[in-house]
């Protein structure tokens, strides 16, 4: 076994010194490699690739949430409501957005009540890297929790650097060196719908082996952007065509995370508070030629959460996680052809959560997890139900890495035990409810040929979600009587990926998947009316066929000109297969185009980056009835980013401008909620880092 990893080390040595010195810097030279780990345990590693998005990619793209950065992956489709402050949800391979899991530094979110994790509160201004695993993340030393979803995001923040690294990505022969133990930068932004953003960055190292980071913003914004609202009768008749401006739209927030990374002997830890601040009104959807509403919402959503881990001798790893959340949420209606309604929300989670690896063989390792969850709602509504949930989940795995194949195996038993405790009207009638489910998977990868510049891999997995306390107590929509959903996944790829020491392509990689996804009870939540309020719809049965291709390639054009290009295509067939007798039987579910893509081209040249973003979402329907009158048309949209880079006195300043929608296009995401036109952004930043 010592002679393996001496083996794998030296090679790793070989590549490194086989590199150009220039490689040290994207800017020098393309040298792209997209994941190098060097690890001994086959646990870490994982059997399927990820979607990735690093830290200097996202900083290029017109991003400045999660969910903007998710609209670049393959698979994904980003429910936005509009504007800066519209509330944003993803959905994963047409199976819904309660099936995927969202984890922040490894911990994962959550929202017991409704399960919709509005990514537009999380900014990118402290974020190393935002990954996408589709079935879940193949790896086995993971939380119990990970292994039952069909899909996962993981959002990972930036770990401190410190010591004589130079400032900035173009290596300077009289570069300065940072100071060793602080880093900072300020980050200001003003833009369309009177939009102003400021964010601040201060890491600070603390002693050897602990560092820590402060991250906080500012965002407000009016919200109002001029529209183009048009529809048209079955027989093509004009109805609306009119250009207004959206109201209601503003939006007031602040945020501040603090984390305290620290090192131990073949071990870490990591501490995080995090605060979420926000008031913002709700838009609504324009119906029955009304265009303002008198919704709003106050969010205020904070948790402390913390990690550890340790490597014990040669073969053992545990990881250690803990996390209390608590979210107040205030919903006022105060529209005048309504009952008004001024209602608050308040969650309550633990989550504790341990994670332990062995290795049995050089090749061959198993792994225990074990998490608990706890639950609370709390509300003012009448006749609320105030139900609490108790979740235990056990997961068992194991992994082989051999030659020329991985695999891994999995099964997680979940057992989950609901109860109510009503007063008022219903008071002595609580209810309990308690379920138990086990859900297998299986993940294999081949490489065929020596080297892992081609690899075949495949899978199949069982996953199911449990209906939300909305959904199953909600006073005016829920039903206690609603069964989980279950899916059954099959997915079946291959992978290309190749490097080049010199010629005009330097590295070229595409990755192709093909997919069969079976729902069975299958709960829909979309907007009717009210956006705070949810239209639940069980489909019952769906079937979903699709195809994921993703490809990238890096370029050098002569001795300063660098490109570099990402493009990803999906095909979705996702129909309801409930009931031949349903009008809507064998139709495409709502909101799921058959088509979507997007593709982003990168110029670098010395200190200037220009980079061009395009995205594609096919037709598709906002009802169940595929029909003309529910027909929503294709759209796309295109933005545009500048950015020029320079040092003045040991600070590195960067000017960035964006123009999102730069043809201005009509369009919408969710029928009846319009998207801003062509809109601007600049961004100045200030670094110390």
């Amino acid at each position: 076994m010592k002679i393996e990893r001496l083996a794998a080390s030296l090679a790793v040595l070989i590549c490194c010194i086989s590199l150009p010195t220039k490689a040290q810097s994207r800017f020098d030279s393309v040298q792209h490699i997209r994941e190098v780990v060097v690890v001994s345990k086959p646990a870490m590693r994982e059997v399927v690739p990820s979607q990735k998005l690093n830290g200097e990619m996202l900083e290029k793209l017109n991003t400045h949430s999660v969910a903007d950065a998710l609209r670049y992956f393959s698979g994904i489709q980003l429910k936005d409501y509009g504007g800066v402050g519209g509330i944003k949800t993803v959905n994963i391979r047409s199976m819904g957005t309660h099936h995927l899991g969202i984890s922040y530094d490894g911990i994962q979110l959550g929202n017991a009540q409704n399960g919709q994790i509005d990514l537009g509160q999380f900014s990118l201004d402290n974020i190393e890297e935002v990954t996408l695993y589709n079935g879940q993340k193949s790896a086995i030393f993971q939380p119990a929790s990970d292994f039952g979803n069909a899909g996962a995001i993981y959002i990972r923040t930036r770990e401190p650097e410190f010591g004589s690294k130079e400032k900035g990505g173009r290596r300077k022969e009289n570069a300065k060196r940072r100071m060793e133990n602080t880093n900072l930068r300020f980050k200001t932004q003003y833009g369309s719908s009177d939009m102003f953003r400021f964010s601040t960055l201060w890491e600070q190292k603390l002693s050897e082996t602990v560092s820590s980071s402060l991250s906080a913003g500012f965002l407000t914004s009016s919200g109002k952007y001029k529209f183009h609202y048009e529809r048209r009768y079955p027989n093509g008749q004009t109805a609306w065509d009119t250009t207004a401006v959206r109201n209601n739209g503003d939006i007031h927030a602040e945020r501040i995370e603090a984390n305290v990374f620290g090192r131990i002997n073949q071990g870490s830890w990591q501490v995080k508070g995090y605060l979420y601040n926000s008031a913002r009104g709700i838009p609504g959807a324009i119906v029955n030629n009304v265009w303002h509403r008198g919704e709003r919402q106050q969010d205020l959503n904070t948790f402390v959460q913390a990690a550890f881990d340790k490597n014990i001798g040669e073969g053992f790893s545990t990881r250690w996680l803990a996390k209390y959340a608590y979210y107040n949420t205030h919903y006022v209606n105060k529209d005048t052809t309504q009952l008004p309604v001024d209602n608050r929300y308040k969650q309550q989670e633990i989550y504790l959560s341990t994670a332990n690896v062995l290795e049995l063989l050089p090749n061959w390792s198993a792994s225990l997890s074990y998490d608990f969850k706890w639950n609370k709602l709390n509300a003012d509504t009448y006749n609320f139900a105030f139900p609490t949930r108790i979740s235990n989940l056990v997961s068992l795995a194991t992994a082989i890495d051999y030659k020329h194949l991985k695999a891994q195996g999995s099964i997680l038993a979940t057992f989950i035990n609901d109860r109510t405790h009503r007063r008022g009207d219903f008071a002595g009638m609580d209810s309990k409810n308690s379920l138990s489910k086990f859900t297998p998977a299986l993940f294999v990868n081949i490489y065929p040929f020596q080297g892992t510049f081609f690899s075949m891999r495949a899978y199949v997995k069982k996953s199911f979600r449990m209906p939300t306390f909305n959904d199953l107590y909600y006073t005016d929509m829920g039903n206690a009587n609603l069964v989980p959903e279950s899916a059954l996944q099959y997915d079946a790829g291959f992978a290309l990926n190749k490097h080049f020491e010199s010629g005009l392509i330097r590295h070229a990689e595409m990755h192709f998947d093909a997919y069969y996804n079976t729902i069975h009870d299958k709960i829909v939540a979309y907007p009717k009316g009210q956006q705070f309020r949810w239209t639940m719809l069980n489909l019952g049965k769906v079937h979903i066929k699709g195809i994921d291709v993703e490809a990238e390639a890096d370029f050098r054009i002569g001795k300063d000109l660098v490109a570099t290009t990402r493009m990803q295509y999906t095909y979705q067939d996702a129909r309801d297969v409930t009931d031949p007798n349903d009008s809507y039987y064998r139709h495409q579910i709502p909101y799921i185009p058959w088509h979507s893509g997007s593709a982003i081209v990168g110029l670098n040249y010395k200190d200037w980056d220009l980079n061009y973003s395009f995205i594609y979402a096919g037709e598709r329907y906002d009802e169940q009835e595929n029909i003309i009158y529910n027909h929503m048309e294709p759209w796309y949209t295109s933005d545009l980013s500048l950015c020029y880079r320079f040092y003045w006195n040991d600070v590195l300043f960067r000017a960035k401008l964006d123009v999102n929608n730069i043809f201005d296009q009509d369009y919408e995401v969710i029928t009846n909620y319009p998207m801003p036109g062509r809109n601007f952004a600049f961004t100045l930043t200030i670094s110390c880092l």
